[in-house]
């Protein structure tokens, strides 16, 4: 984990039960967001984590890394796995054959940054805070 309280990373093993761990270690990181996270930013920001650690788990063996960050700005998740290979979006199969993620992400975020490293590649996926903070009253701005 980082000693940065505006970003936090974590090793996790690769394993299919390091999906629901990193969807935990994500609530818990975005419920301490300053100021606090709205709730539909919250909700996109959790599935872009599923849909990052699920694609890292599923198309790249072994452990991966995941990075959150926020800057009051831009809410980041990164994640870093050993498959060198650049996502591209693909036909999606709705009967359960994937080809969804990327276009979730696309959705969500607009705009998803790889980059590949010699251990593999690392996928950015950058929402924009806009006025989703929660206000002193407790109700969302957006809503």
């Amino acid at each position: 984990m980082s000693s940065d309280p505006a970003r936090t990373r974590h090793s996790l093993d690769g394993s299919v039960a390091s999906i629901t761990h990193a969807r935990e270690l994500a609530r818990e990181y975005f419920a301490g967001c300053t100021p606090p996270l709205g709730p539909a930013l919250a909700r996109d920001a959790l599935l872009a984590v599923s849909e990052l650690v699920t694609n890292a788990v599923r198309h790249a063996p072994g452990p991966f890394e995941l990075e959150l960050g926020d800057d009051g700005r831009l809410l980041t998740i990164a994640v870093s796995d050993t498959d060198p290979t650049t996502p591209a979006p693909r036909p999606a199969d709705l009967l359960g054959g994937g080809g969804v993620g990327l276009h979730v992400l696309n959705g969500l975020a607009g705009r998803v940054e790889t980059t590949t490293h010699a251990g593999g590649k690392t996928v950015v996926v950058s929402l924009e805070r806009a006025d989703d903070t929660v206000p002193p009253g407790g109700r969302s701005a957006t809503h």
